[in-house]
């Protein structure tokens, strides 16, 4: 059996290697492009393929992959929207992903941006890279005495309502599937409440046609002026149009964002005294009560092992006759 993985980074090399030490008669071969039209035929000879990439796959490689009897695709990544799920059904390619690499990664640094919002961290840094040691207009809050809202509480959702609530703070949430599990730590309420109610909110939605734009002008006007974004799902969920609007006229105290539209010209790419490819990310740098991180809560190591594991467990599987219960589609 030999199981190409795409796109793979340096740090992931470890990972990779400590899975195939557990697997010796499984070949592993791995390469740093995607899976496109002009890369496809480099796939042929290979039972299993695994990538992890953020532009689409073009409609005309589902059945070159069929041809070449590629009969799975898995992506070490919980999202999956560079994969046509429709095409490679019609072409006997099973689709699988991995959901859950590690919920507490993601929340963990929904906690870190939450906190180093709500004690002017950006601000306080930058003043004292300039010499200016004053406190004025520094007086941040105790996150005890606040409410956070989480937007989708699911897996990572969860994890951040059981971290928040840890920390004695008021959690309430909206999700379009209560898990009352959950009941110890939050209060489900609909979403315009938690929007209005909440002094932080956290969006921990996966990315599909209801969730896109969720957070518009409308959305936006619901929150207090004093109340805090953080995005740590996908960058389409925000309306980033009007969050700049927001942050403008001051009806917004900030936001924390991990993921943007359009991150895959610019994150994880270091552009360092060239013009940035953006105009909402030049524009988002201009606020210092805004954070910007480059896609990395799922960046941790527990996270990336899980992800090479889980990716390649489900891809044995489906190769071998069995099944995976990560199956999209």
């Amino acid at each position: 059996m030999e199981i190409l993985l795409l796109s793979v980074r340096p740090d992931e090399h470890a990972a990779i290697e400590k899975w195939g030490d557990r697997h010796p008669d499984i070949d592993l071969t791995t390469a740093e492009w995607e899976l496109h039209s002009d890369t496809v035929d480099q796939v042929a000879g290979y039972d299993g393929l695994v990538i992890q990439q953020r532009s689409q796959i073009e409609p005309d490689v589902y059945p070159r992959l069929h041809e070449l009897g590629i009969k799975q695709i898995t992506t070490r990544t919980a999202g999956y929207d560079v994969i046509d799920v429709q095409a490679a059904a019609d072409n006997d390619i099973v689709i699988s992903n991995v959901p859950a690499y590690s919920p507490r990664s993601v929340a963990e640094l929904a906690l870190t941006h939450t906190l180093r919002l709500i004690r002017k961290q950006e601000l306080v840094d930058q003043r004292v890279r300039e010499q200016d040691f004053r406190w004025t207009g520094l007086q941040g809050s105790e996150i005890h005495s606040l409410t956070i809202g989480i937007i989708g509480a699911g897996r990572i959702g969860g994890t951040s309502a059981r971290l928040f609530h840890a920390l004695n703070a008021k959690v309430i949430a909206y999700d379009i599937k209560p898990n009352h599990e959950l009941d110890d730590v939050l209060t489900f309420l609909p979403f315009e409440e938690v929007l209005q109610q909440a002094d932080v909110i956290c969006l921990h939605v996966d990315l599909n046609e209801t969730s896109k734009g969720l957070i518009d002008a409308k959305a936006l006007e619901l929150m207090k002026p004093t109340a805090y974004l953080v995005n740590e799902c996908r960058g389409p969920v925000v309306d980033t149009t009007a969050l700049l609007a927001a942050l403008k006229e001051k009806r917004l105290a900030g936001a924390a964002l991990d993921t943007m539209v359009g991150e895959e010209t610019f994150f994880n790419f270091d552009l360092r005294g060239q013009e940035l490819p953006n105009q909402d990310l030049i524009a988002l740098r201009e606020y210092n009560n805004v954070i910007i991180t480059p896609h990395v809560g799922f960046y941790t190591n527990i996270a990336v092992q899980n992800m090479v594991d889980i990716s390649l467990d489900d891809t044995l599987a489906i190769i071998t006759g069995g099944t995976s219960e990560h199956t999209v589609g």
